[in-house]
C-alpha cells in the first residue's frame, strides 16, 4: 500500500479502453495498462478496463483513457482498416471530449494521418494527430535497399527526451520516420536517440493524447507520464482531480538505471544530459 491516508480521489473510477490487446503488444505494452491500474489502485481509484478487439465499437462519452500498443507491419495491416473505419471517429470524438490517450510505437504511427509501409499501399490512420509516417522502400534484389539493410538502419537503443521540465526515458525500435504537420506539437525534445525522424523531436501531444516511440513498456519507468494520463482521465470524468504523490522508489530506480545505461553508451552527449538532469522536476504528474 503506497498511501497512508485517504485522499480526495479515493473512491473515484475511470474507464480505460485497451485497443487490440491480442495484436498490438510488441514491446510488453500491456505493462502500460497494468501500470495505470496499479497506480490507480494504490490511490483507491477503480479502473474498468475494456479490451477492444477487431469489430468492437467505442462509445466516446463512456471512455476516459484510450491505450494502444505497438506492432510490426503485419499487425498494422491487420488492425488499420478496423481502426480507421470502425473506431477512428469515436477516438477523435472521445479526445475532443477530454479523454486521455496513449499510443505507442506502431500504434502511434496509426494515430496519425497515414503510414506508408516499406511495400504496398499506405495505411489510413485515425487522423487524431497531424502526423504521418514513411518507411524507406525495400526493393527486392537491389543492393541499395535490401531487407537486411533496412533492419540495420532501424533506430534502436535508449531514447531520452525532455518533456516540460522532466526527462522521459525508454528504448526505441522502429523503422519509420514520423513527421509532424503544422498543427502538431511534439511531446518533447530528443536529448539522445532518434525520436520521430532525427529532427530532434519525439512523439506528439494533443490535449491529453500522447503518441510516442518510447517503448519497453514506457510507463513503469516514467511515473510522471502515467500520472499525467490518470489525472487527465479523472478530470474528464469528474471535472478536476488532484493526485496525491506516491513514493515511487522502485520506479525512479528503474528510471535512473536506464539513464545511467544511456550515459555509458552515449558519452558524447553526457554534458547535455547532465545539464538537463540538473533542471529536471523529479516528481510531478505533469510538465510545466
Amino acid at each position: 500500500m503506497r498511501l497512508s491516508s485517504a485522499s480526495a480521489v479515493a473512491g473515484m473510477k475511470i474507464s480505460l479502453g485497451y485497443l487490440y490487446p491480442d495484436i498490438m503488444t510488441s514491446s510488453g505494452d500491456r505493462g502500460n495498462v497494468e501500470t495505470i491500474v496499479r497506480r490507480c489502485g494504490w490511490r483507491d481509484i477503480a479502473v474498468d478496463v475494456t479490451e477492444l478487439r477487431l469489430g468492437d465499437l467505442i462509445v466516446p462519452e463512456a471512455v476516459d483513457l484510450i491505450m494502444m500498443g505497438g506492432g510490426g507491419e503485419a499487425q498494422q495491416r491487420l488492425v488499420a482498416p478496423d481502426l480507421y473505419k470502425v473506431k477512428g471517429a469515436s477516438i477523435r470524438e472521445a479526445v475532443a471530449l477530454g479523454a486521455a490517450a496513449l499510443a505507442v510505437g506502431g500504434g502511434y504511427e496509426l494515430f496519425g494521418r497515414f503510414c506508408q509501409l516499406t511495400q504496398g499501399a499506405e495505411l489510413r490512420g485515425v487522423e487524431l494527430f497531424d502526423a504521418w509516417t514513411i518507411r524507406p522502400s525495400v526493393i527486392p534484389n537491389s543492393p541499395a535497399g535490401t531487407i537486411s539493410q533496412g533492419r540495420m538502419d532501424r533506430p534502436s537503443g535508449e531514447l531520452i527526451i525532455r518533456w516540460g521540465d522532466m526527462l522521459l526515458v525508454g528504448p526505441e525500435y522502429h523503422s519509420g520516420g514520423t513527421y509532424l504537420g503544422p498543427t502538431a506539437e511534439p511531446l518533447g525534445k530528443v536529448l539522445t536517440g532518434h525520436g520521430n525522424n532525427g529532427d530532434g523531436t519525439e512523439g506528439v501531444i494533443l490535449g491529453s493524447a500522447v503518441g510516442t516511440y518510447l517503448s519497453g513498456p514506457c510507463l513503469p519507468r516514467n511515473p510522471p507520464l502515467a500520472d499525467f494520463l490518470i489525472e487527465a482521465a479523472l478530470s474528464r470524468r469528474y471535472g478536476t482531480a488532484d493526485l496525491p504523490p506516491l513514493a515511487d522508489e522502485l520506479e525512479w530506480a528503474a528510471h535512473e538505471a536506464a539513464m545511467q545505461r544511456t550515459l555509458m553508451t552515449a558519452r558524447a552527449t553526457h554534458g547535455k544530459l547532465r545539464r538537463a538532469r540538473q533542471g529536471m522536476k523529479v516528481r510531478s504528474g505533469a510538465p510545466r
